[in-house]
């Protein structure tokens, strides 16, 4: 039974503090979707969305009238189609690409993730086939989203993998040029990417789930900001304690919502991912929260500090409350989705080189950088190098998601709109890395992946 202290603190939260369900995903297994007949195969897939999906988002709509707690979107992934598109004779996977665009617009899911490829340690035809495709197929579906896993701390990072995704990044971004390169906005590259994430774009069914799954999303900046705020002049202890317990009280009420679906979908619960998940909206922000516990300007020095401790924090609250927690949890640092990133963009206090400090602490990486639309491929693909070095080695996850802005500089803006939000220009190191990027070849796997 819940009190009334913590069903009004509730209310406070959703009415006042932004508090949401950032996502309801569905995880599909298409492993039964292998045919050799392509056609078949993109059938099969798209019976099966929707049929299994078909009352995901009537579900969601429902559970967010009954319980009053905002569910912003719902989202579907599958098995990477690299793994299920190989046994076709076709030499490419866009037929694929449109085949879940065209499921995901039928069950009325704003996003479907899973045109992804794991190819940390090295890559077959249909690994092959899907990174090539990945331009075109992002460029003419509205919905699909792609991810690829370059490295892991088994493996090492597959560079050849790295300097391919800096030249998918770059006509990725070509071929969306008249939407200020939205593709890229719709593709990430990973380093040891978790197989049960909700989150967009990197969302992917992993070959260890089960047939099918409800995982949920849960995020508050706000909530966590306005619990800062209470503790202005604490010690450290106390505000990482604050942090903790408020975000135990959001990640209760992820399960509990989580659930809730799963049962009226007579699915099983997965897990439930509390990230920080910032948006454009004023008083949403990670960066404010940082702001909050005392720097005049998210980037100075102390930040990555300041965001070690509130990511320790948050996964300590969700690790309290539910024995099922999952994905990344922790904070996002999207500099287009985080009004409070963007303003210390624009004014000086955050740059590239910082962000990529911050991402030792944090859940993810670099994620939505717009950088200008001329930065070389080889300076793309060593900045995803830095990133999954960073992930390697700390046996973390990390991931980049880099917008080469088509005919921008630094200084100018990418305008998406919505969730995705609005990034500056952000400049990049001038020196080169070519020379570098081409050694080609994998970077072995660092002395602490021999652990068993």
């Amino acid at each position: 039974m819940f009190t009334m202290q913590e069903i009004m603190e509730t209310i406070k939260m959703v009415q006042e503090e932004h508090l949401d369900i950032r996502t309801i995903t569905m995880g599909i297994s298409l492993r039964d979707c292998v045919d050799e007949n392509h056609k078949r195969s993109c059938q099969k897939i798209y019976d099966k969305i929707t049929r299994l999906a078909r009352n995901l988002v009537p579900v969601g709509e429902a559970l967010a009238s009954e319980y009053g707690i905002p569910i912003i979107n719902k989202r579907i992934s599958v098995t990477p189609i690299a793994l299920i598109a190989e046994a076709a004779n076709v030499e490419s996977y866009i037929d694929f690409a449109k085949t879940l665009d065209r499921a995901a617009a039928e069950v009325g899911v704003n996003f479907i993730g899973g045109f992804s490829a794991l190819v940390h340690k090295g890559m077959t035809k249909g690994d092959q086939l899907l990174l090539q495709s990945i331009p075109h197929a992002l460029a003419t579906t509205e919905r699909v989203c792609a991810s690829v896993n370059v490295a892991t701390t088994k493996a090492g990072i597959n560079m050849d993998a790295v300097y391919q995704m800096g030249r998918i990044i770059k006509e990725t971004a070509v071929l969306t040029a008249d939407r200020d390169g939205l593709g890229c906005a719709k593709l990430v590259v990973f380093a040891n990417v978790p197989e049960d994430n909700p989150f967009m774009a990197g969302a992917f069914h992993g070959i260890g789930e089960p047939e099918c799954v409800i995982n949920t999303g849960v995020s508050g900046p706000g909530v966590v900001k306005s619990a800062v705020e209470k503790v202005k002049d604490a010690d450290f202890g106390t505000l990482a304690e604050t942090i903790k317990k408020t975000a135990f009280k959001i990640t209760r009420m992820g399960e509990l919502v989580g659930r809730a679906a799963a049962e009226r979908l007579g699915v099983p619960f997965g897990i439930v991912d509390l990230s920080l998940a910032p948006t454009p909206a004023i008083g949403d922000s990670v960066a404010e929260i940082l702001e909050a516990m005392g720097l005049e300007r998210c980037g100075t020095h102390g930040t990555t500090a300041a965001l070690a401790l509130l990511n320790d924090a948050v996964k300590k609250g969700g690790a309290m409350a539910s024995s099922y927690v999952g994905g990344l949890s922790g904070a996002f640092i999207p500099v287009s989705e985080d009004a409070g990133m963007i303003r210390a963009v624009d004014e000086g206090a955050l740059t590239l080189d910082k962000l990529e400090a911050m991402t030792c602490v944090c859940s993810v990486g670099l994620d939505m950088i717009a950088v200008p639309g001329d930065t070389p491929v080889e300076t793309i693909a060593a900045i995803i190098a830095d990133e999954a070095a960073l992930g390697v080695v700390n046996n973390k996850t990390t991931a980049v998601r880099i917008i080469p802005a088509p005919g921008k500089n630094v200084g100018e803006y990418v305008e998406f709109g919505g969730l995705l939000g609005r990034a500056p220009v952000m400049s990049v190191n001038s020196f080169s890395a070519v020379d570098f990027v081409r050694r080609g070849g994998r970077i072995p796997a660092p002395i602490q992946s021999l652990r068993n």
